[in-house]
């Protein structure tokens, strides 16, 4: 029985690159979280120990800066882009890229009633994600978000599940319905906006505003309902996935304290929770 190489990859994680646009007096911040990872025939550096194919990973560090420069920031997805782009280009034992890019966001500081030119806070735990798998022959673009906390205070119920003898929960025909949501949308090929910006605030604000109007009875159901509306919305996305862990709120008994509690006060509880994801697609997707 003979022993050989498996699938391998390599590649620089984690490349911290913040782009900053002065061209005006009133400033642009665009900070992002670069991974990328090439793939391909390397057998020669992992059996043999013959570097000669391999492009470094400071290289594709390098790279990464030097892009951030040479092309710019004008969209996570278009710098993903022209970055793949460039790595396939320059290891030519590569079949296949990966650019993988998070993006935090920055809001400008208020002063005086109106943003400053050039100083920002950094807005929440939500973070913007673009992800580019290319290879010689095809490219393919997933936009995303993740760590989107929402919560709504009524307009959610949980009632008629299945019950057996270990089930202790009750019916709730009036809840808190909150969740740290992460999403990502796959482009159909040769289907990509023209303004990546705009189609990603078009599509958060899809999600968030379905959220708040769709009476939910599950929390799957408010996840196809969002998908659906994305879809319908967006011809060019093919599907969008869903994770949602389920941040429940526990409704505090105040009785040993003579007090009522007529659903206002509740225990925010990070654990044990419930997780529920879901892909909504095309049937040609």
């Amino acid at each position: 029985m003979g022993i050989v190489l498996g699938a391998n990859q390599y590649g620089k994680a984690e490349t911290r690159v913040v782009r900053i646009y002065r061209d005006t007096p009133r400033h642009e911040v665009r900070d992002l979280n670069v991974s990328t990872t090439l793939r391909g025939d390397f057998s020669a550096a992992h059996v043999d120990g013959d570097q000669s194919a391999v492009l470094p990973t400071d290289t594709q560090k390098n790279t990464a800066f030097a892009y951030a420069e040479e092309v710019g920031v004008a969209s996570p997805e278009d710098y993903a882009l022209a970055l793949s782009g460039r790595l396939l280009e320059a290891s030519p034992a590569a079949t296949g890229a990966r650019v993988a890019v998070d993006e935090y966001a920055w809001d400008r500081i208020e002063v005086d009633g109106s943003g400053h030119d050039h100083a920002f806070v950094r807005r929440g735990q939500e973070v913007r994600t673009a992800v580019v798998g290319r290879t010689r022959e095809a490219v393919a673009v997933e936009s995303g978000f993740r760590d989107l906390v929402v919560l709504k205070s009524t307009g959610s119920q949980f009632t008629g599940f299945l019950r057996d003898e270990y089930t202790t929960l009750a019916d709730a025909d009036d809840r808190i319905l909150a969740t740290s949501l992460d999403a990502a949308w796959r482009f159909r090929p040769g289907a990509a906006p023209d303004d990546w910006d705009a189609s990603y605030l078009d599509v958060r604000g899809l999600v968030t505003s379905t959220f708040a109007t769709t009476y939910s009875r599950a929390l799957q159901e408010t996840l196809y309902a969002m998908g659906r509306t994305v879809l319908e919305a967006h011809d060019g996305v093919a599907e969008i996935s869903f994770s949602a862990p389920n941040k429940h709120h526990v409704l505090v008994d105040l009785a040993p304290f003579g007090l009522e509690n007529p659903g206002e006060v509740f225990h925010a509880a990070d654990r044990p929770y419930g997780l529920i994801e879901a892909t909504v697609t095309r049937d040609d997707g």
